[in-house]
């Protein structure tokens, strides 16, 4: 009996998970040279455009998407998961958030830290960060690896490649500034 209920309540764990999943908005990244990697929306749909970049800490995603140095960059992170933690107002680098939107593998909706101040989600949309989870980060690191900084493009506008291409051309390039 006990089995049967604990198996019960794995199924309906793993169902509310998956259907979580299909929940979420399809969202692309574009980069400058016309190639698409696909995620699903964290929150708040939209477009944010800039440089794409990408840290590989394992600590301390609040200080890097509040650090001035990547001001107007879409912040690609290595690290497993996102968001765990949740976040904290006397851990910023600034005066607020300087990435243009996140693109990452795992988001947690939900933070474990006694000392945080609230959820990443909630915060990301108080500052009308766009987020992209579910995409394989490391090919998109390898990707940006192999053939350098470029401008890209994040969205949940799917259905409207050439207007987003269109949209991409008319970022300015970050090529020479520091």
């Amino acid at each position: 009996m006990i089995i049967s209920l604990v198996l019960f309540f794995w199924i309906i764990f793993e169902f509310k998970l998956f259907m979580g999943y299909l929940g979420k908005k399809d969202a692309i990244i574009l980069l400058e040279d016309g190639t698409i990697f696909h995620g699903k929306a964290v929150g708040k749909g939209g477009t944010a455009t800039g440089e794409i970049c990408f840290n590989t800490g394992t600590t301390g995603y609040q200080e890097v998407f509040t650090d001035p140095s990547y001001f107007g960059q879409l912040m690609v992170t290595t690290n497993a998961h996102i968001g765990n933690y949740g976040i904290n107002n006397e851990e910023v680098e600034s005066d607020g958030i300087k990435i243009s939107g996140l693109v990452c593998r795992n988001f947690s909706f939900t933070h474990s830290r006694v000392d945080s101040h609230g959820n990443l989600k909630d915060w990301f949309e108080k500052h009308n960060i766009v987020a992209i989870s579910d995409v394989d980060t490391r090919a998109l690191v390898a990707y940006i690896r192999d053939h350098g900084a470029m401008n890209a493009i994040i969205s949940t506008e799917v259905n409207n490649i050439d207007g987003l291409k269109k949209q991409l051309t008319l970022v300015p390039s970050m090529e020479g500034l520091e």
